[in-house]
């Protein structure tokens, strides 16, 4: 890793994990609202012992830092071993600032929102908050569920069990509150101009293709490829673009040849290549 790359992964991870902290002391932690995970846990265990909360994010993830470098890699352990000593510590800080709301639905909601992006930034740039995903990980191999099914059920017991300590209008804010950070977690790892790929098979490939060079201001590459059951040599137009191309891409494609097979797919990020638009003249 080159020393450019190292400050910036540094930077991000010490903002995310410090507008995180900010999500959970300026709109959750007052007006009792939890997360899923580790944090939730936490949460709960700082109001019913009356221990800081900062506390418990940093003892209770201890163990996921040796499962990480076991799993992962050092610099997965290291990365997130630091973002949550700057999660701690936020915590800590923030904890005597007045919240900027008493509205447990403006809490959740924007709470949710920041909570999202702190954490979506630290995966971004390899680290973590929150070790039931690794948990997960290590469970999943020997049950026959999926780690999305996995930390969904350890979510669930925790955001429920918010209920019991917080009353349950609180419990169902904080699945609000889960929800909103969940979706933007996906928003900051794949961007807001997210990447799709297509892939095209049609005996007017050619066609196909130059339209798209021309209209659409994006490369394609020609692939070869053999019809199962017909045994025939076919050409599969392979072509990456934004989702506001969509549109655009099937009309080309309809028009052209309406019988033309066509799938296209999400793509989590894309690197190198050509993959900068070209003018459409």
């Amino acid at each position: 890793m080159t020393r450019s790359k190292f400050i910036q992964r540094v930077l991000f991870i010490t903002f995310g994990s410090a507008l995180f902290s900010v999500g959970l002391e300026i709109f959750l932690v007052p007006n009792n609202i939890i997360d899923g995970g580790i944090v939730g846990i936490s949460i709960i265990a700082s109001a019913l012992s009356g221990l800081p909360l900062g506390i418990f994010l940093l003892v209770l993830n201890i163990p996921f830092f040796y499962l990480g470098y076991k799993q992962i890699g050092k610099t997965f352990a290291l990365s997130t071993l630091f973002a949550v000593i700057v999660m701690s510590a936020g915590t800590w800080l923030l904890h005597s600032v007045k919240p900027l709301t008493d509205d447990p639905l403006l809490a959740a909601v924007f709470g949710g929102i920041i909570l999202g992006v702190g954490v979506g930034m630290v995966i971004r740039f390899g680290g973590s908050l929150d070790g039931t995903e690794i948990v997960a990980i290590l469970v999943t191999k020997k049950s026959p569920f999926s780690v999305g099914e996995i930390v969904m059920f350890f979510n669930v017991f925790i955001l429920a069990s918010a209920g019991f300590v917080f009353g349950w209008d609180r419990a169902m804010y904080s699945l609000i509150a889960y929800f909103i950070a969940y979706k933007m977690i996906d928003v900051i790892i794949e961007g807001f101009d997210e990447s799709k790929s297509v892939w095209i098979i049609s005996e007017r490939h050619e066609v196909i293709g130059q339209a798209i060079i021309q209209r659409l201001g994006r490369g394609v590459t020609y692939l070869h490829g053999e019809g199962a059951y017909t045994g025939g040599e076919k050409r599969v137009i392979f072509c990456v673009i934004t989702r506001l191309e969509e549109a655009k891409m099937k009309t080309i494609v309809e028009e052209v040849d309406p019988s033309a097979f066509l799938a296209v797919g999400n793509i989590h990020d894309v690197k190198g290549g050509r993959f900068k638009k070209k003018d459409i003249h």
